[in-house]
């Protein structure tokens, strides 16, 4: 077999699954590209090699005794830093919590485990999930494995950085403001943004939980729609977890968007975006017609409105939960990252109430305007060309030009948040410099079934996401 790295979730799932290839024999193709890459990427914070290789032998004896978890056994992936496991450090991105041991693991890691997936260890993340880009002045900067001076994207920047190197088959970031679809489109993968409450968040380092998300990072909608199965459904640990059955994925391989309304942005939308990413997005729009979809022009929501509203949401759940930490130790925060969270202190009571109350009223006009005759709304995920690390270093810059680039990232990914719909980031090509383009389909609530189908369909004909990177 050539380099099993180089497999998808679910081709390396089912080699393990007939023999062509044991868990040992992948676990160890992946910890060399770790140990090749990690120090061009910087994707993890912790590799747990023994502990991994002891888990993939036992996971070859099951086969061996006819017994297989389920789709993902002996699969090797790796998560962001925030998902607690019994007896491990979970930093958070923080030297905060650096030296604190977890009590307890995460449902998400409870339900991998079960399903037969190997856990490689910890990914590179924004501190406490406070940031867009990729940068952490803790555990240093997380770097593009397509352009080692470009930004991952974040807060799950290792998360895409190691899936997009081919250092991992997926992993398991989080969405507060775009930060699963920010590094996916990025780094050249899919990321997928369920429903609220559609994956549980216990046992995970929260950043918001109005507004948090767990979900997949992989390199094909079809490893997504597998992790996703693995991990989502209601948890009783997690009060906002929803009780709603799963969606049947049985049709992920149905690959006719007949039938299928996907609504597209007008020039309102459209000159906002760089003209390299308007190129590869309207390339899109014809792929999704030829597959059969039928495509038409929709108002979008006003995304400034949005955004604020769920800003006001973040910064006062972020004090809300940060306020020992920032009376007691100030110093070990990010400058950036405390500014922004004691902002929230300053934040009315009623105006964080008013901004939870208009959630559902927005929801609501935005099903019934926006996606009043649409299946799919089609947007842009990062609006320009990817920028350098050093455009995008708040923390050593400063300056009103860096935090504008650093705001107008998280234009179209924060308000589906706050919205609370699914959304996935597709990879539509390379711009002229080599960078990761992608675009998003948004859904109805719960409808991540149709999300996945289509962004499946659209990788059925395109290679985009084939690209891999050198090192």
């Amino acid at each position: 077999m050539s380099d099993p790295c180089l497999l998808d979730l679910t081709d390396i799932a089912s080699s393990i699954a007939a023999r062509r290839i044991s868990a040992v024999e992948a676990t160890q193709a992946c910890l060399a590209r770790i140990k090749a890459w990690q120090p061009e990427v910087n994707a993890f914070i912790r590799l747990d090699e023994d502990e991994a290789l002891t888990v993939a032998a036992e996971r070859d004896r099951e086969l061996t005794q006819g017994r297989s978890r389920g789709p993902l056994h002996g699969v090797p992936l790796a998560h962001k830093d925030l998902l607690y496991r019994e007896g491990r450090i979970t930093t958070g991105g923080s030297k905060i919590l650096r030296d604190v041991t977890a009590t307890t693991t995460s449902t998400l890691l409870e339900r991998l485990d079960a399903a037969g997936a190997i856990d490689l260890g910890t990914l590179h993340m924004a501190e406490f999930a406070a940031g867009p880009t990729g940068h952490n002045v803790h555990y240093g900067h997380a770097r593009n494995p397509y352009d080692r001076s470009r930004i991952t994207g974040g807060s799950s920047s290792g998360s895409g950085a190691a899936v997009g190197a081919r250092l991992v088959y997926g992993a398991l970031g989080s969405d507060t403001g775009g930060s699963i679809r920010l590094p996916a489109a990025a780094c050249n993968v899919v990321g997928l943004k369920a429903t609220y409450g559609r994956i549980s968040r216990h046992g995970a380092i929260a950043r918001s939980w109005s507004l948090d998300y767990i979900g997949p990072l992989a390199r094909t909608a079809r490893d997504c729609a597998a992790l996703f199965a693995a991990v989502a459904g209601h948890d009783p640990r997690d009060s906002t977890s929803s009780t709603r059955p799963l969606p049947d994925l049985s049709d992920q391989e149905n690959t006719s968007l007949a039938g299928i309304r996907v609504g597209v942005p007008g020039d309102a939308v459209l000159k906002t975006l760089d003209p390299s990413i308007l190129d590869r997005l309207l390339a899109s729009h014809r792929v999704l017609q030829d597959l059969g979809a039928t495509l038409r022009e929709v108002p979008f929501p006003d995304l400034p409105k949005l955004a604020d509203i769920g800003e006001t949401i973040i910064k006062s759940e972020a004090a809300s939960m940060h306020r020992e930490w920032i009376r007691t130790r100030p110093q070990d925060y990010a400058a950036q990252v405390r500014v922004r969270i004691e902002a929230g202190f300053y934040i009315p009571a009623t105006q964080y109430l008013d901004a939870l109350r208009l959630r559902r009223v927005l929801m609501d006009e935005f099903l019934a305007t926006t996606m009043n005759e649409i299946d799919l709304l089609h947007a842009p995920v990062i609006p320009f060309p990817l920028p350098t690390i050093g455009e995008t270093d708040v923390e050593a810059e400063g300056g009103s030009a860096v935090l504008d680039v650093v705001r107008r990232m998280t234009t179209y990914t924060r308000p589906f948040n706050f919205l609370g719909v699914p959304a996935i980031s597709v990879p539509c090509g390379l711009d002229p410099a080599g960078l990761p383009v992608a675009f998003q389909l948004v859904g109805r609530p719960f409808d991540e079934a149709l999300c996945l189908r289509a962004a499946g369909a659209y990788q059925s004909v395109t290679e985009f996401h084939r690209a891999a990177p050198c090192l």
